[in-house]
C-alpha cells in the first residue's frame, strides 16, 4: 500500500472528510480551499504529539486519534473560534492496517463531535508522531485574546480541574483509582471535550481567554503578562472534584489542578456583571479570582487569607519558560 492508497482507505472516506459550506475543496488536491466571508477572520493553530513524550508508546490507537485532535481543537475554543477543519501530518514507523483503522475511527469520532472537516495532510515513515493544524472562523475583531484583562475583572475557569493530570499514573499503569473515578480520569485524559460552545459564547463578553493545557497557573501567567496585570487566585475556589480530593488528598489534588495541565478548559476574564449570564448558559463556569493592577504575576490566597507566590506553575517543554 502506498501513501495515496493509505490516505484513501483510512482517511479520505471518513465521515469527517466530507466538505461543508466553509470548505470549497478538501482532500484530493495540492491544497484545500476555504470559503471565508469578508467580515470574518481565520484562526489557525498547530500541535505536534510525539510518542513517548505526549502519549505512551503502545497506547490504544482509537483513543489516541480522539486525543490528538481534541487537544488541538481546544485552541479554537480558547480563541472563541467556530470550527472549520483540520489537517493531519502523520509519521508512522511501519504500515499497520489495524492500528490505522482504529486511529482513523478515533479521529473521525472527535472530528464529528467538534464539527471539524478533514482537509488533507501528509504521511511519511519515521518515529510515531502527528502534527495537526486546526482552522476556525471568528467575526472580525471578536476573537478572544490573552491581552485584554482589566483590573476589576473576574478570573474564571470553564469547569473542574485536575482529573487529566491525576490520570497520568493510571494511563502509565503505575496505579489504579477506585471506580467510578478511574473511568472518569481516563475519559478526561483520552477524550477531553474542547469547550467550543463556551468559547463562542464568550465572544464580545470575555476580556481575555485561553485554553488550559500546561496548567492553570502557567496559562494564567500568560494572560497576566500579555495584559500587563496581576492575577489574584483564591485556591479554595478552584474547582477540584470531591472524589479526586478524597483519593489523593485535598492538597495534592489542588496542586494537580493548579499545575498538572491537560485540562483543556477555558480560563478567561470578564466584568463581574457579565458572569451570571454566562453561568446561566454554562453552569460549569466558576469564578476563582480577580484581576488587579500591578506588575504581571500571580498571587495565591488560601482559605485563611494567606498570600503566596507560586514556585511552580506548570509543564515546561524545555525547562526554561512556560510553553505557549
Amino acid at each position: 500500500m502506498d501513501e495515496f492508497e493509505l490516505i484513501g482507505r483510512f482517511f479520505a472516506s471518513a465521515e469527517c472528510a466530507r466538505p461543508d459550506a466553509a470548505v470549497a475543496l478538501g482532500i484530493g488536491d495540492d491544497c484545500a480551499l476555504l470559503e471565508l466571508p469578508a467580515d470574518e477572520q481565520l484562526a489557525i493553530s498547530t500541535d505536534t504529539l510525539v510518542a513517548g513524550v505526549h502519549f505512551p508508546e503502545g497506547c490504544d490507537a482509537f483513543l489516541l486519534g480522539q486525543r490528538a485532535l481534541a487537544v488541538t481543537a481546544s485552541d479554537l475554543a480558547g480563541m472563541g473560534a467556530s470550527p472549520i477543519g483540520f489537517t493531519l501530518a502523520l509519521t508512522l514507523p511501519a504500515l499497520d492496517n489495524a492500528w490505522l483503522d482504529a486511529f482513523a475511527r478515533g479521529l473521525d469520532t472527535m472530528a464529528t463531535g467538534c464539527r471539524l472537516v478533514l482537509l488533507g495532510g501528509d504521511t511519511t515513515r519515521g518515529p510515531l508522531s502527528m502534527t495537526l493544524t486546526v482552522f476556525g472562523r471568528t467575526p472580525k475583531g471578536r476573537a478572544l485574546r490573552r491581552n485584554g484583562a482589566r483590573p476589576g475583572d473576574l478570573l474564571c475557569v470553564g469547569g473542574t480541574l485536575g482529573d487529566a493530570a491525576a490520570a497520568v499514573d493510571v494511563v502509565l499503569g503505575r496505579e489504579s483509582a477506585p471506580e467510578p473515578l478511574q473511568t472518569r480520569l481516563l475519559q478526561r485524559y483520552w477524550t477531553p471535550q474542547p469547550q467550543l460552545a463556551l468559547g463562542e459564547a464568550l465572544r464580545g463578553v470575555a476580556t481575555a481567554a485561553l485554553d488550559i493545557s500546561d496548567g492553570l497557573l502557567a496559562d494564567c501567567m500568560h494572560v497576566a503578562r500579555a495584559s500587563g496585570v496581576a492575577l489574584r487566585i483564591e485556591t479554595a475556589r478552584i474547582p477540584v472534584p470531591a472524589d479526586l480530593c478524597a483519593w489523593r488528598g485535598r492538597s495534592p489534588a489542588l496542586l494537580l489542578a493548579m499545575t498538572g495541565g491537560d485540562d483543556y478548559r477555558i480560563a478567561f476574564t470578564l466584568a463581574a456583571a457579565a458572569l451570571p449570564t454566562v453561568q446561566a448558559a454554562h453552569p460549569e463556569v466558576v469564578a476563582i479570582g480577580m484581576v488587579e493592577a500591578g506588575l504581571p504575576g500571580l498571587t495565591l490566597v488560601d482559605e485563611y487569607g494567606r498570600e503566596t507566590q507560586p514556585s511552580r506553575t506548570g509543564y515546561l517543554h524545555f525547562g526554561s519558560d512556560e510553553h505557549d
